[in-house]
């Protein structure tokens, strides 16, 4: 019978039950129970455990401040925060967190708790996807002056990287690929902010960052349709719409009628939760890097709406599964109140883009 403390009766004897726990666990304890007792102790236990880190595991990773960060690196010396050492130092920190967050990369994990899990390495394809895009347009559009200039030695090795098989267990491991990825990074970083060499070079222009939100755009009215998918629907065939010339490949139906299967449902719903993350914390990024260029298009406003919309798709989940209700039924449609936030940011793009496009 457990004692009783009469000076506080209503606090329990936490220390005698974790001794008591903790004989389960003496040698001499699984001789005296047996060989099957001791096998369900372990299995038990290791089932709690996996349990438990799963739960931690699939929680996502929080935000953070674009500028905060880039001034750690820099070591907070602003005179280092040249024009595209935030974005690039954003880039870098969101490469960085695909690896180093709780329970570390677990897209191409093959043992337990990460290979029993999907909403994390969803999210963290939708995140990757966002990286490459970036990689991409740094090595292609921000880092050089104009279509004949020469790429940046360390960008041309960054953004191959990050493009390597996301799945690779070993020989080499997608975390090891990566990480040569973001030592690049952290090279051209350097020589950004470095006033001696000259060959580290960012462009904040408006063309270089319409065309970078022109593929943000496609990304998102791709996730955007594959969400508005979870309650099915009919959808026109508009592929050669507005040219009478226009062909394609394969004749296609007038009508489709799409619709995600519920085994699906949380997978893109986290793919586009990743990608938002780190769409969210580039265009944070860029808003100080761009900031001359979008205040002479009177567009600074324009870039606020769309972080102030990629922001909703980052509110805490309050529901321990992503429902899946009908359009106007009793229970809610997580998919379509994120398709609903991303058509939105997806719009003011267009605008954005519009007013950068403008002479």
């Amino acid at each position: 019978m457990d004692s009783y403390d009469p000076s506080n009766p209503s606090k329990p004897k936490i220390t005698e039950k974790v001794t008591k726990v903790a004989t389960y666990y003496n040698p001499r304890t699984w001789k005296e129970r047996g060989l099957w007792w001791t096998l369900g102790l372990f299995l038990v236990t290791y089932a709690i455990a996996v349990g438990v880190l799963g739960i931690i595991w699939s929680r996502s990773p929080g935000e953070f401040d674009p500028h905060a960060e880039a001034l750690t690196l820099a070591q907070n010396d602003q005179k280092k925060l040249k024009t595209g050492y935030i974005t690039t130092a954003t880039t870098i920190r969101v490469a960085e967190t695909l690896l180093d967050k709780p329970g570390g990369y677990l897209s191409n994990d093959v043992t337990p708790p990460g290979v029993y899990l999907d909403n994390i390495p969803n999210w963290e394809f939708g995140a990757l996807t966002e990286l490459r895009d970036m990689a991409r347009s740094l090595r292609n559009e921000f880092s050089r002056s104009q279509t004949q200039s020469t790429e940046d030695k360390d960008l041309q090795v960054a953004e191959p990287q990050f493009n390597f098989d996301s799945e690779s267990w070993i020989l080499p491991s997608t975390e090891s690929e990566y990480r040569k990825g973001i030592e690049a990074l952290y090279r051209y970083l350097n020589r950004l902010a470095d006033e001696q060499q000259m060959d580290g070079q960012f462009f904040a222009r408006a063309d270089n960052l319409s065309t970078y939100l022109q593929v943000a755009e496609k990304r998102l009215g791709s996730l955007a349709q594959r969400l508005a998918a979870s309650v099915g629907q009919v959808n026109f065939n508009l592929n050669l719409a507005g040219d009478p010339n226009a062909r394609q490949s394969t004749a296609t139906p007038d009508q489709t009628r799409v619709k995600t299967p519920w085994t699906e449902l949380d997978d893109v719903f986290f793919e586009a939760r990743g990608y938002t993350w780190a769409l969210l914390h580039a265009l944070k990024a860029m808003e100080y890097d761009f900031r001359d260029v979008l205040a002479g298009k009177n567009a600074v406003v324009s870039l606020k709406q769309i972080i102030r919309e990629l922001e909703n798709t980052q509110e805490f989940i309050w529901s321990p599964v992503i429902l899946n209700g009908t359009g106007f039924g009793p229970m809610a449609n997580h998919s379509l109140i994120m398709a609903s936030y991303i058509s939105r940011a997806n719009a003011a793009i267009i605008d954005l883009r519009n007013l950068l496009l403008q002479g």
